[in-house]
């Protein structure tokens, strides 16, 4: 039976009934193979074809015979029922001839989940992960990506592997890039946040949003990428969990499994993980994928015999869909039934997770979309502004002595532009992104041409080359416009220019940082410095007397010591996206007073890594800050920390009750004034540290923030709830949540060295 002939001849085609009625009548239609087929989700690398099902392969030359057999094994796979989802398609003509493939010749005309990584954008591309959660407000990180869904629904994508929402505490860990940073409130607000935006309540202009890695991916050992991690119970609960809680709360209708062995077992084959913490403790009822050929790999990883066993060992840890590029173990799903190693019922309890998901998505009555209207995609300017609007949102002022910015246009004869991330489009954009238009992107460069016209002289020299990775990343390649450097002996020559274009200009802006494909995915680092000779670079513009403004373009903190010391001004831009020159010049110049603020402590050296601020106290504290003895213990910029053209007061700290019972809600205040005279936001953060109690507690932690605009003169009061949720932890003595009779110490301020602070004792 195909979909063309199918006529509303089942319950399952009636849109009327509720979606429990129709999944399960669709369910009981389907034979083995088909549900196996309902649970597997195929890479499709090709491109939009005309190739009839009986062409011969033997016709074409061998070395292309691999990028047309994929293709054609995957449209045979969905022709007769055996793939249900596919990725990394964008071409909505593309899309819509797979998904007729499905509907109308495939068994009973199931639609597709169509699957792509909308990580910050599809064609309007926001800033990345990180620098999203440096604005500390949730409210820009929802508009960003909302836009970004609505993109990738109008061209047919129904569903991302986002957000990315693993803590990170190894900026050598190249992924650090798509996630929220070290800390699980900051990092629970964004990826709420994020899930609100991409998926809201499902509707033409949502798409599925797939919180990852489940869990712990962001603690592999030495921040090298796919290693192993050990995590304690405490740290799972206390740290890593609580963003995956947030993003299931907000409504998230799909998680996807990690790679890596955690605690030993795989995550894609960890029952424990995936079956009692994520569904039992956390309460999540939508279905779960594994990342890229996690199954299959189970064998590699020696946990598995066989595919067989990986595919039966992964249903029935509650892996529902497997990501395959090629034979995917879950096509041995009747085989493993067959043996006894899995039960159909297993197998029916993932593939209604996929098809109710399919039913909430409207898929089965409006499974096309129009590529007429596919090409306007990202073309809005209401979407561009915002894409502009949240880049300046993200933007951090690390240092800015003798108040050398905001620079001022009316005094500037002459600018030297220095690096080649200032031109760079591409960069700009940063990594994770595919569908993207360079033409459209603003560099800073461009941008500061545009924004002081002739009225200023600007030249650029791209100066010092920045290394291309040892091991390009296969986003690389599938990126034409990733940008290539000069080698290293013709460096000189471009040092000298860019060292006299600086000594001749009244203020030489220096960008630096890292090129957008030396952080993500399979870039990890073991050193933290500014690639290539971008740091000799630097200090002989600084030798020639010329100010200096220091621009880092980057999504990990690198080592900013000597800057720190020579260097004026100190701007952190992460890679800002497509309207990120723009945003970068208005704060170079004032327009706006950057408020961005770091989600993760910046340390001075890579050996101090990793670094948080949220550690216990040692047993020596006066120790504290002196435990490397050719080093301090403490960060070069704070957790929470970014300065601002404005200055700010915090007064009148209040918590009530003074004196609380354990259970009850404890609120807290402060007046928060802008006391410069510029108008600008300030980000109040509510710090705290439980004296003594079940475990020992961390000398601070994040427990809420508020990022408020100010008018100069202007007083604001922040009000923060402390309830039992956020006065909680989990312990490993007694192996569960606890609130504790305690002492509590309260901070509120600008950063985590906040020093206006009260306490509140809480009884029994």
């Amino acid at each position: 039976m195909n979909g063309a002939n199918l006529t509303h001849a089942h319950p399952y085609q009636d849109a009327s009934l509720p979606v429990t009625d129709r999944v399960a009548d669709l369910l009981g239609l389907l034979n083995l193979e088909q549900k196996a087929g309902q649970l597997t989700q195929y890479f499709y690398m090709g491109v939009a074809m005309n190739i009839p099902a009986d062409f011969d392969i033997t016709s074409v030359p061998e070395e292309h015979r691999a990028f047309l057999q994929q293709p054609l094994m995957v449209r045979a796979a969905i022709r007769q029922g055996t793939a249900g989802a596919v990725l990394f398609v964008k071409d909505p003509a593309l899309i819509n001839e797979l998904q007729q493939i499905a509907v109308e010749e495939g068994p009973h005309g199931i639609p597709l989940l169509v699957g792509y990584d909308v990580v910050h954008g599809l064609r309007t591309i926001f800033p990345v992960p990180i620098a999203q959660a440096a604005t500390w407000n949730p409210a820009a990180v929802e508009a960003a990506q909302a836009i970004a869904a609505s993109e990738a629904r109008a061209v047919g994508i129904n569903w991302t592997f986002a957000p990315m929402i693993d803590i990170a505490r190894d900026p050598r860990w190249g992924r650090i890039v798509e996630g929220p940073g070290e800390d699980p409130v900051l990092g629970a607000a964004i990826a709420a946040a994020q899930v609100r935006g991409f998926q809201g309540d499902l509707g033409a202009r949502n798409v599925i949003s797939g919180p990852k890695h489940f869990a712990g991916y962001g603690a592999s050992r030495g921040g090298r990428d796919y290693d192993d991690a050990e995590v304690s119970d405490s740290e799972l609960h206390n740290v890593y969990l609580p963003p995956f809680r947030a993003a299931i709360e907000a409504g998230a209708a799909n998680v996807m499994s990690a790679y890596m062995d955690l605690n030993g077992v795989p995550a894609s084959g960890n029952r424990w993980l995936l079956t009692d913490l994520l569904r039992g403790e956390l309460g999540f009822d939508g279905f779960t994928v594994s990342d890229a050929n996690a199954v299959r790999s189970m064998e590699i990883q020696h946990f598995a015999a066989d595919l067989t066993d990986a595919a039966a060992r992964a249903v029935d840890a509650g892996l529902d869909m497997e990501m395959a590029m090629f034979d995917p173990a879950y096509a041995r799903i009747p085989q493993a039934i067959a043996d006894g190693r899995l039960t159909e019922a297993a197998v029916d309890e993932a593939v209604r997770r996929v098809l109710t998901a399919k039913f909430r998505l409207g898929l089965f009555e409006s499974p096309y979309v129009d590529p007429d209207g596919a090409p306007g995609v990202g073309g809005r300017e209401d979407d561009s502004e915002t894409a502009r609007w949240v880049a300046e949102q993200s933007i951090v002022l690390l240092k800015n002595s003798g108040a050398a910015l905001p620079l001022r246009a009316d005094e500037l004869g002459s600018v030297a532009v220095i690096g080649q991330l200032a031109a760079s489009k591409r960069d700009t954009l940063g990594p994770w992104v595919f569908d993207h238009v360079t033409a459209d992107t603003v560099s800073i460069l461009e941008a500061l041409r545009v924004r002081l016209g002739d009225a200023v002289q600007i030249e650029h020299a791209p100066g010092a080359g920045i290394p291309n990775r040892l091991h390009p990343s296969p986003f690389d390649r599938m990126d034409p416009t990733v940008e290539t450097t000069s080698d290293d002996h013709e460096d000189d020559d471009e040092i000298e220019r860019a060292v006299a274009l600086a000594a001749s200009a009244d203020v030489a802006i220096v960008v630096v940082g890292e090129r957008q494909n030396h952080i993500g995915e399979k870039a990890s680092r073991s050193t933290l410095e500014l690639p290539g000779r971008q740091l000799e670079q630097l200090q002989r513009i600084v030798g020639t007397g010329t100010s200096v403004v220091l621009i880092a373009m980057t999504g990990r903190p690198l080592d900013l010591r000597w800057p720190d010391a020579n260097v004026p001004a100190i701007m952190q831009a992460w890679y800002p996206g497509s309207r990120g020159g723009d945003a970068v010049v208005a704060a170079l110049l004032g327009d706006v007073s950057p408020a961005g603020r770091l989600p993760f402590s910046w340390p001075r050296h890579v050996g101090q890594v990793p670094m948080v601020y949220a550690h216990n106290r040692t047993f020596q504290p006066d120790e504290q800050d002196k435990r490397y003895a050719n080093e301090p213990s403490t960060p070069l910029y704070p957790f929470g920390y970014g300065l601002s053209y404005a200055s700010f007061s915090y007064e009148n700290l209040s918590a009530h009750p003074p004196v609380a019972t354990v259970g009850e809600t404890i609120t807290v205040s402060a007046d928060v004034t802008n006391t410069g005279t510029m108008a600008a936001d300030e980000v109040a953060q509510l710090y705290i540290h439980q004296r003594h109690g079940t475990s020992t507690r961390p000398v601070r932690e994040l427990k809420g923030f508020e990022r408020i605009a100010l008018r100069p003169g202007e007083t604001r009061r922040v009000t923060f709830i402390l309830s039992p949720r956020e006065l909680r932890h989990w312990s490993a003595v007694p192996r569960d949540w606890v609130l504790d009779a305690t002492t509590l110490d309260i901070w509120v301020g600008g950063d985590s060295l906040a020093a206006l602070s009260t306490s509140v004792r809480i009884t029994r």
